[in-house]
C-alpha cells in the first residue's frame, strides 16, 4: 500500500482507523511530547451531548451520532493539532474532505486479534455489543478498509509497537 503526502505545508495530524488501533493513546503522546493541541472528536461529542457515546447510540441512534461527528469535524480550525477521530468518521465523504483541508490523515492499523486484545474489557463499544470476537471485528474492519485506505496520506501498523514508537514513526514519515 503506497501513500503520499500531498499537502506539505499542513502541520495537523488526523488519526483514523478502527477502534483499538491506538488513536487515543497516540494522540495523547503527540499532544504531550510534541506540544500539539488535541481535538478529540469523540470527546467533543460527549461534551456537547452530556452523555457517553454508547448512550447517544442507544437513545438517538447511529445516524444522529454521525451528524454530530460531521459537525465537529467541519468546525475544527487551527494549526499544530492532533485530531483523533472515531473509527467510523470515514463513513462520510464530507468528513474525509474536511479533514484533508486541514490535516495529514494518518491511518493506524492493527490485526483483529490485536484490536480484540486491546478492547476486550471495554463496555462502551456500541458496534461490538454482544459480538466481541476477532471474527466480527475482522468483518467490520474489512467493510471499512477501502474507505480508510482512500482517506489516508500514510499508514502505520501499531501491532507489537509502543505508543512512542508509533508516534515517532508518524512524526518522521509526516516530516513534522
Amino acid at each position: 500500500m503506497t501513500f503520499k503526502m500531498e499537502r506539505e505545508t499542513v502541520k495537523n495530524i488526523a488519526l483514523i482507523g478502527f477502534m483499538g488501533t491506538g488513536k487515543s493513546a497516540v494522540s495523547r503522546f503527540l499532544k504531550e511530547r510534541c506540544g500539539y493541541q488535541e481535538i478529540d472528536v469523540d470527546q467533543r461529542i460527549v461534551q456537547m451531548e452530556g452523555m457517553p457515546i454508547a448512550e447517544i447510540f442507544r437513545i438517538q441512534g447511529e445516524e444522529y451520532f454521525r451528524d454530530l461527528e460531521s459537525r465537529v469535524i467541519a468546525g475544527i480550525r487551527g494549526e499544530n493539532l492532533v485530531i483523533p477521530c472515531g473509527g467510523g468518521a470515514v463513513l462520510r465523504k464530507e468528513n474525509v474532505e474536511n479533514l484533508k483541508k486541514i490535516s495529514r490523515i494518518v491511518l493506524l492499523l492493527a490485526t483483529p486479534k490485536t484490536v480484540l486484545g486491546r478492547i476486550r474489557h471495554s463496555s462502551d463499544r456500541p458496534l461490538l455489543k454482544g459480538k466481541m470476537d476477532a471474527g466480527h471485528i475482522a468483518e467490520l474492519m474489512e467493510k471499512r478498509r477501502a474507505l480508510y485506505e482512500e482517506a489516508a496520506d500514510l499508514a502505520v501498523v501499531t501491532d507489537g509497537k509502543t505508543v512512542g514508537e508509533v508516534s515517532r514513526e508518524i512524526v518522521e514519515r509526516a516530516g513534522l
